[in-house]
Parts: structure tokens; C-alpha cells; sequence
């Protein structure tokens, strides 16, 4: 199941990461467009600060201190500081969030925001929707996404489904590529480090007349990373490092035709290859051999803007996006593995406006239709779903903020769903706090595996019957200045789920069936401190409380605590050092096989430090520590996560 394009793009890959690459990425420039290839705020707005601009919380960029919702936003400027290569890094770092990945770079990694169940989190790249139709529970695998071409990360919690629709039961994850803009530039870096690492990155991009272009290829390696736990390892068996290797290429293109109509192009192909410690039995049991996980996604874009008069401003678009993964095991020579494909594909038609009805009042609004097929052994099915939204901004004074909106879908499948959210946000006169809130509902669809998988050996068959899974949240609180170099705040929060699908068992057979239901609820605070005009530092801590309101217990790899503390400071006008904490603490887990389904977690405490030095406006040196402490921590548990490890290399960029 290899498409043609995917060949040619594979090649294309293979050729651009068999040495040190020539080209990479810049940092994020001022640009105006319009979501979803936005990366900056547009009009007026252009002279704020870009973590202050949120595309993802409203669909246009807004100032976030005009909308209620809980958002936060990661540029590729604090991306680039840290040295983050992989996006699971990256979100580490956001409260509200517990990223779990089975080893290092490459593992199968899945986010948990606020709570929710991991495939509860709608997750975008340039405006397409990448939740892989070809796993059992449409989650997607952060485990490849590299930063390199990032230009922004936006994590919006909260039920997001008025806006974004299905899967948007937890809240949303927007990823948005750099868009090339000025004078032709092409810039390059290579790093190396332990557990024989070595990452290269590059990127041309700039502007010429009515066009402008982005081309960026990256490709990750690391050959020896232990994953695997001494204490699981049967006398005999060695231990089998794992094996990543992570290869993309994106391009994002533009054409401003006139003043009033501009063409948009984006095309993102990833190739990944995995391999760790293959297991056998129940309970587990190390195998002397390697298992292969191999993925490839492909996506594309298209989009036309149109602003026929000023104020009213038009998008139509369209999408493609397909997932091929494969599954291999145990790789060893005396034995020919079998290997399983699993291969997914999904398009999306999109309009989308939004048109000024007074100064301070915007209404969003927009229609699409999306199909989804998963093709595997025994199984290939497709469904549909039509959705059309419509969303009031509006600034009732300077001071007063609402945005709210909602939605209908009509799935093929299910029949309707509506859902909606709103979220204000007041500025007080005199002590500057700003008061914020959000209530909203959230719906995920079963997937196609759900509904019509079987495994008759196992004497387990879908259910065609199965209804969406739904969610009730609110949230709400403060952000309080206190003088011009610190900001506190706090937010409470809950989300109720109910129709949640879990597995049924009859004397002589299993299915799926709506009978879960849970809540979570917690709070966010943090402290934001500008120390000096050369260092600044920003605290979070989140507590997360989770109930199977059925079984009366605390849901799984939800970690009651967790603290994120992130610094910079410039000593020198030409270095930049940055340090990060995250502290997870202990949580509920099964063991690597669920043999043992309850367990504790004790959690964990990860330390890193970066440095940065301009050498001169072409040359770059940097270098990092991951896990200063060495902190030997498993997250999930039965899976070693990365010890102390040292990095190093150059950035080079040419005008």
C-alpha cells in the first residue's frame, strides 16, 4: 500500500539525509496571513508579542488576553534556545500535559492533556487533521515529529468540539510550519551526541515577487538508546538498544496574486523506522531479537484566500493525509518476521470565513466534509462526516471579551452532534486582573476499527452500533500583574465524560460498548518573573485528579502532580543559556504487558540545560544536557527513559 508520491518522497529523503544536510531553519519572522497557515498575528495586531497571539484558541489570530480559553504557545525562538529537536520534548514543558513515550525519539508517544484519555486530543499541522485513522483508537503518534520547521505550537485545553468538531474531546494541539518571506536564504545544522546520535537539519526559504517558499528537510538518528529495564532482561537475553531513525521533508508554498487573492500550498512527508527490544509470552518476556515499527505519513494542503472587500476575508481549502505503518517482529536471522500494515487515509473539503460586522466584532464561520478509510488485513471500511460551524468574536468594551461559538456535525455513521463553547475574558479597571473562563462540549466518534474490526480467534467483533463519546467542561480564572516584571494566575478546572467505549465481556464472545464514564478536574497556576531585561523565568504547577466514575478508581498515567520551571538568560549579548524542570509525580500504571493491571508509578524529575553562542552572523555553537542528574525514570512504565545524555554541533546561515 505505498503511494506513488510517498515512493518519490522516500527517495528524495533517503538521498537528503545519507550525509550531514545542507540546509536549515531560521527563526520565526512577522508574517500577515490568515490561519491556517498563520504563524503571526495579521493586521493591526502585528506589533504584539508572537506568544501573545493565539490562532488555534479562536480560528484568526487574537490577542490571547481576549479570549477565556486556556491556551500556550510555544514559538520556534524558545524551541531553537532549548535545542528541543522532537516535538514530545517540546510538550513536556506545557502545564497540563503528561507526554508518555516508550524510550527515547522514536518510541510510540501519546499526550495526555487535563486528563483525557490520549485519543481525546485533536491534533492539526497547517490546518490538517493528522488523529491516524488506521490505530484502533485514532490517536496520533507524536513520536516523529521533529521542531526544525515549526514555526509555532499551540496547546488549547478544554472540550474544543464547537470549533474544531470530532476528537476535539480534551482539547487541541495546532502545529504550524515556518512560511518563507525576504531576500533567498538557506541555513544548515548538525549535531552529534550519546547514544550515537546525529541530527542534521537545513531549509531554503524566502521571497520573490508574488511568491514565496519554504523547503526544509531534517532526519534524526539514534542507534543506541537502552529502553528496555535491566530487572525485565531473563539470564541469557541481551539487552537490545533501540534504533530510530526519523527522516522529513516539508514545503510550504505561497502565491499573492493579487491584492485580494493569494494561493497557499503545504506538503509534509515523514519516514520513520523504530526498532526495540522484541517480546513474547504472558506475562512479558525479553527476546534476545528486535521488533520494527516503520511509519510514513504524508500530507498536503491546498488553500485559495479571497477578500473580495475589505472585512470579509474567505478561505476554501482541501486535504489530504494518508498514514502507512507497518509492524515487524522479532527481527533475527534464523526467522522471517510477518510483517502487519495498517494503512489509513483521509480528505477534507473546508470553507471557512470570517467577516467584520462592526470594529471589535467578527463572525467566524464555515462548512466542511471529511472522509476516512482504514485498509487492513481483513478489514477495509470508510465513513464520512459533514460539519458546519459558525463563531461570534466580539469586544464588548476595552476591558470586556467574548468569543463564542457552535456547531453541527452529521456523521454517515452516527447521524448528529452539536456542541458549542464560550469564553470570556474581563480586564479589571485599577489592579489590571484579568478574569477568564470557558464552559464547552466535546464528541469523539468510535473509529472505523471500533465499529467494524473483528478478531475471530479471539472471538472479539466491532460494534456498528457504538454512539460518539462525549465531554462536559468548564474552566476558569485569574492572571494578576504585579508591577511590570511579574504576572501569577491560576485556573480551575473539570471535564466530565460520559458514552466513554470500552471493551465488554459475554460468555461467548467481546465487543465494544458505550458504558464509561469519568471526570477529571484539577487546577493550573504559574509564576511569570522577568528578573532583569537579560533573564526571565516562568513556573507551572498542575493538579490533576481523574475518577472511572464505574470502577471508582484513578484513571491510568495521570499523574496527580507535575511542575515545569523554564529559564533564560543572556549574560553576553552573543549567548543564550537556558535550563528546564519538569517534575511528574506519581501515578497509577499497568506493567509493560498489563499482566499487572495497578501499579505505582513514584514519578519523576528531568533537568536539562542548554547554551547558545553567536560566533559570528553566520555561525552558530550550541550545545546541551539532557537530564543533568541522570534521573533513571520509566514513563510508561516497563520502558527506560533516556539517562544523562551531552550534545553538541554548529548552525550555519547564509544571506
Amino acid at each position: 500500500m505505498t503511494h506513488p508520491l510517498r515512493s518519490a518522497l522516500r527517495s528524495v529523503l533517503a538521498l537528503s539525509c545519507a550525509g550531514p544536510a545542507l540546509l536549515a531553519t531560521p527563526a520565526a519572522h512577522a508574517q500577515q496571513v490568515a490561519a491556517p497557515f498563520a504563524d503571526v498575528p495579521r493586521g493591526g495586531e502585528a506589533a504584539v508579542s508572537l506568544a501573545e497571539i493565539s490562532v488555534s484558541a479562536t480560528g484568526v489570530p487574537t490577542p490571547v488576553t481576549q479570549t477565556g480559553s486556556s491556551v500556550t504557545v510555544l514559538t520556534s525562538d524558545l524551541l531553537q534556545a532549548q535545542q528541543v529537536r522532537t516535538v514530545p520534548d517540546a510538550l513536556q514543558q506545557v502545564p497540563g500535559l503528561n507526554v508518555v513515550r516508550t524510550g527515547g525519539a522514536g518510541g510510540q508517544t501519546s499526550v495526555f492533556i487535563r486528563g483525557t484519555n490520549s485519543n481525546h486530543v485533536k491534533v492539526q499541522i497547517d490546518g490538517i487533521d493528522v488523529n491516524d485513522p488506521s490505530t484502533p483508537n485514532r490517536a496520533f503518534d507524536f513520536s516523529q515529529l521533529l521542531t526544525e520547521d515549526l514555526s509555532r505550537i499551540e496547546v488549547l485545553r478544554g472540550p474544543q468540539s464547537g470549533l474544531y468538531g470530532a476528537d476535539a474531546i480534551g482539547g487541541v494541539i495546532s502545529f504550524v510550519t515556518k512560511r518563507g518571506e525576504g531576500p533567498a536564504r538557506a541555513t544548515a545544522f548538525v549535531e552529534g551526541g550519546y547514544y550515537r546520535t546525529a541530527n542534521q537539519g537545513g531549509r531554503i526559504s524566502g521571497s520573490e515577487g508574488i511568491f514565496d517558499y519554504s523547503v526544509s528537510v531534517q532526519h534524526l538518528r539514534q542507534a543506541a538508546l537502552p529502553v528496555t529495564p535491566f530487572e525485565l532482561l531473563p539470564v541469557g537475553v541481551p539487552l537490545r538498544t533501540a534504533f530510530t531513525d526519523i527522516k522529513t521533508v516539508s514545503t510550504k508554498l505561497g502565491a499573492q496574486l493579487s491584492d485580494t487573492f493569494r494561493l497557499n500550498y503545504v506538503l509534509r512527508f515523514s519516514d520513520s523506522a523504530y526498532l526495540d527490544q522484541a517480546d513474547g509470552g504472558f506475562p512479558y518476556r525479553p527476546l534476545p531479537y528486535r521488533n520494527l515499527n516503520d511509519q510514513q505519513q504524508l500530507l498536503m494542503r491546498g488553500e485559495a484566500e479571497w477578500t473580495p472587500v475589505p472585512g470579509f476575508h474567505n478561505v476554501f481549502g482541501a486535504n489530504y493525509a494518508s498514514f502507512d505503518r507497518l509492524f515487524a517482529g522479532p527481527l533475527d536471522p534464523l526467522s522471517v518476521p510477518t510483517p502487519t500494515t495498517y494503512f489509513g487515509e483521509r480528505t477534507r473539503f473546508d470553507y471557512r470565513g470570517d467577516v467584520q460586522l462592526a470594529p471589535g466584532n467578527l463572525l467566524l464561520f464555515g462548512a466542511q466534509r471529511e472522509d476516512e478509510r482504514i485498509e487492513t488485513t481483513g478489514l477495509n471500511r470508510a465513513n464520512g462526516n459533514t460539519g458546519g460551524f459558525a463563531e461570534l468574536q466580539s469586544a464588548i468594551t476595552d476591558r470586556a471579551f467574548l468569543v463564542a461559538n457552535i456547531r453541527h456535525d452529521a456523521n454517515d455513521q452516527f447521524g448528529g452532534a452539536t456542541t458549542f463553547r464560550v469564553a470570556p475574558s474581563y480586564i479589571l479597571p485599577g489592579t489590571e486582573t484579568r478574569l477568564k473562563g470557558s464552559v464547552g462540549t466535546g464528541f469523539k466518534p468510535p473509529t472505523l476499527s471500533q465499529l467494524y474490526q473483528d478478531y475471530p480467534g479471539f472471538r472479539f467483533f466491532g460494534n456498528p452500533n457504538l454512539r460518539p463519546e462525549e465531554s462536559f467542561g468548564f474552566d476558569g480564572g485569574f492572571e494578576q500583574p504585579l508591577g511590570e516584571r511579574v504576572l501569577v494566575g491560576a485556573t480551575y478546572f473539570e471535564t466530565d465524560f460520559r458514552n466513554l467505549i470500552q471493551t465488554a465481556y459475554f460468555p461467548t464472545y467481546s465487543t465494544n460498548v458505550n458504558v464509561g464514564r469519568a471526570v477529571a478536574y484539577g487546577a493550573e497556576s504559574f509564576v511569570s518573573v522577568k528578573l532583569t531585561d537579560s533573564l526571565s523565568a516562568r513556573v507551572d504547577y498542575t493538579n490533576t485528579v481523574t475518577k472511572d466514575e464505574v470502577a471508582n478508581q484513578e484513571l491510568l498515567r495521570r499523574p496527580r502532580h507535575k511542575v515545569s520551571l523554564t529559564g533564560i538568560w543572556t549574560p553576553l549579548p552573543n549567548l543564550t543559556l537556558t535550563g528546564t524542570l519538569i517534575s511528574i509525580g506519581s501515578f497509577v500504571d499497568g506493567n509493560r504487558d498489563f499482566s499487572i493491571t495497578r501499579l505505582k508509578n513514584p514519578g519523576f524529575t528531568l533537568v536539562n540545560l542548554s547554551a547558545n553562542y553567536v560566533w559570528s552572523e553566520t555561525t552558530t555553537l550550541f550545545a546541551r544536557i539532557d537530564n543533568l542528574f541522570d534521573q533513571r525514570y520509566q514513563n510508561p512504565t516497563g520502558f527506560l527513559g533516556p539517562g544523562l545524555a551531552v550534545y553538541g554541533g554548529v548552525r550555519l546561515t547564509t544571506f
